[in-house]
């Protein structure tokens, strides 16, 4: 497409209610640079493929299908096709604001255009979500997200490459695909930036005011299953990089002892009989989480041991 600059690639699964407000949000765009819109739908089963089909937007879209092979696969996807010298990915639950695109652009042309520049925009809980003490803490301090973490916004950690809301060239990302090894959606984005940091010298950035809106209703339980799956894939993680072993909390003779399960009960506990008062207890959603973190350490560490032993 000629003069195009920017193609936002959208990974989509069973959210067809959520991807229509991002759709239309990117319709409504001020400022933006020319850009295509590629969603590829990771074999939903809600009815997005036919939506899709049949529906129209003010929009340079493109609409590709294929079995579920997890949110990375599909970005592969919306990479190879892409006509954009820029990728930017959103989420199908992270609906941008109407300035959105328009800053990602303008952060990288503050920079030259360097082929080596990643831009993060911010990721805030949509409008939609009550917002509790515990969503803010996740958001800003490094368990789903980490703002507030961010010392240099003009030197940002690889650590910090979050798909939900990213930018950056198109051939880097056909230089170093994600990594389909990952058998859940956690860490194969970090990993990504930690090869391109690596072996391409990626730089990236920090643009506050490129803003998204997170609708994706979570509590401690559900979060808790997803800090297991994260450990889950560290272990994948470490397998491909040991020298991160400290980084994902993983020694040379693999991951630390359990904590005491009889504990974490009590914990557990606690913070149930807690949720609904608005008080932040940062310590103890840490210890209930890194539980079930280190717990799918374990179930990786040992799955992986025992692949190994049967293949001597």
């Amino acid at each position: 497409m000629p003069g195009l600059e920017v193609t936002v690639v959208i990974p989509t699964h069973n959210r067809l209610e959520v991807l229509t407000e991002v759709l239309s949000a990117l319709v409504r765009q001020e400022g933006a640079p020319p850009f295509e819109v590629v969603v590829v739908d990771d074999g939903s089963t809600d009815g997005t493929a036919e939506w899709l089909r049949h529906r129209s937007f003010d929009l340079a879209l493109r609409v590709f299908s294929q079995e579920n092979r997890g949110p990375a696969a599909a970005r592969n996807t919306g990479v190879a096709v892409a006509a954009g010298r820029l990728v930017a990915f959103l989420g199908d639950d992270t609906v941008p604001a109407v300035g959105w695109l328009a800053a990602h652009r303008a952060a990288h042309r503050r920079h030259g255009d360097d082929p080596r520049l990643a831009v993060i925009g911010y990721t805030g809980w949509h409008r939609r979500m009550r917002l509790t003490a515990f969503l803010r803490y996740i958001n800003e301090h490094g368990l789903q997200f980490g703002y507030a973490l961010i010392r240099d916004p003009e030197d940002v950690p690889f650590n910090f490459f979050y798909t939900s809301n990213l930018s950056l060239p198109r051939d880097l990302l056909l230089a170093e695909p994600f990594d389909l090894r990952f058998p859940y959606a956690a860490w194969e984005d970090i990993e990504l930036a930690y090869r391109l940091k690596k072996t391409r010298g990626l730089h990236m950035i920090y643009e506050p005011s490129a803003t998204v809106a997170h609708d994706h209703p979570t509590d401690l339980a559900r979060f808790a299953a997803r800090q297991e799956r994260a450990g889950f894939c560290a272990v994948v993680f470490y397998r491909l990089h040991p020298e991160l072993g400290g980084f994902l909390g993983i020694g040379p003779d693999g991951p630390p002892r359990l904590p005491d399960a009889a504990v974490q009960r009590r914990r557990e506990r606690l913070v149930r009989a807690l949720q609904k008062i608005p008080l932040a207890l940062p310590q103890l959603w840490e210890d209930v989480l890194r539980f079930h973190y280190v717990k799918g350490l374990h179930r990786a560490w040992e799955g992986a041991e025992t692949e190994k032993e049967m293949r001597s």
